[in-house]
């Protein structure tokens, strides 16, 4: 019997048309599975069920998920996250990635530290990543010594904040992933189509129940992003608030609300 399954085109790319039509043909995906986001039962003859494929450096792994928690799409990790993911996902199929030249995401002179939390807008909270770098960013291919970590990202769609009086807009092509109950990644429209890591955890990040209910409620996560020295590691989440409220005062601080991919 035919499984109820989403095959991307990025999938696709990656796998071949001839094992994308055996699995949509039923012939190598499983009926029943776990779901790689919310790690609940699935069943591909009952429901919709995506293919999402976890690409690393040399190879790569096939997972199922619910529909209704994580399109179909290509997803770019570590070696040693696939090696985790094959541990954690259970019905796995992996083989050799598709050639090509490996992604590289974030520049390596600066690392980007990320913090999640919840923040207070217009009476309600919300899902929130406060990302900032370890050192200045520099546009790449220049030769100054500035940070150009905020105009990039105003490049990319994200707005300057004054103040946190609304929720910003949100920026369409990117999406935070959330699997497996985890913060994964923050994703950007790739060239290609699809999407890649804009940012990637070198370890899946847990997050609160809280959060993840209100990620789930909102179905977004509010990103904000400062330049390095401006937020700092805060311990609690009004003191979280208080470092935002600064930055943004001082024209230190750009935001997005980003879709969420996942639950």
């Amino acid at each position: 019997m035919p499984r109820m399954l989403d095959v991307s085109d990025a999938v696709r790319a990656e796998i071949g048309d001839e094992e994308a039509d055996r699995l949509l043909a039923g012939e190598n995906a499983p009926g029943s599975y776990d779901c790689t986001s919310c790690r609940t039962p699935g069943d591909s003859e009952q429901e919709r069920t995506s293919t999402v494929l976890f690409v690393g450096d040399e190879t790569a792994v096939l997972a199922f998920a619910h529909a209704s928690c994580l399109p179909s799409q290509v997803v770019q990790v570590t070696e040693e996250q696939l090696r985790g993911a094959v541990r954690s996902i259970g019905d796995v199929a992996a083989g050799s990635a598709a050639a090509g030249e490996p992604h590289r995401a974030v520049p390596e002179q600066a690392v980007l530290g990320v913090t999640s939390g919840l923040v207070l807008i217009e009476g309600e909270l919300h899902p929130a990543l406060v990302v900032e770098p370890t050192s200045p960013i520099v546009r790449p291919g220049s030769i100054g010594t500035g940070d150009d970590f905020l105009p990039l990202l105003i490049e990319q769609g994200f707005m300057p904040l004054t103040e946190l009086a609304s929720v910003p807009p949100v920026l369409h092509g990117w999406s935070v992933l959330l699997a497996v109950g985890q913060l994964h990644a923050v994703l950007q429209p790739s060239v290609n189509g699809g999407q890649v890591a804009w940012w990637q955890a070198h370890q899946p990040l847990q997050v609160t129940d809280s959060w993840r209910a209100a990620a789930n409620k909102h179905q977004q996560v509010l990103m904000f992003a400062a330049p390095v020295g401006s937020i700092g590691r805060q311990p609690r989440e009004d003191l979280l608030r208080e470092s935002l409220d600064k930055a943004a005062a001082s024209g230190k601080l750009v935001a997005a609300a980003l879709p969420l991919a996942g639950t």
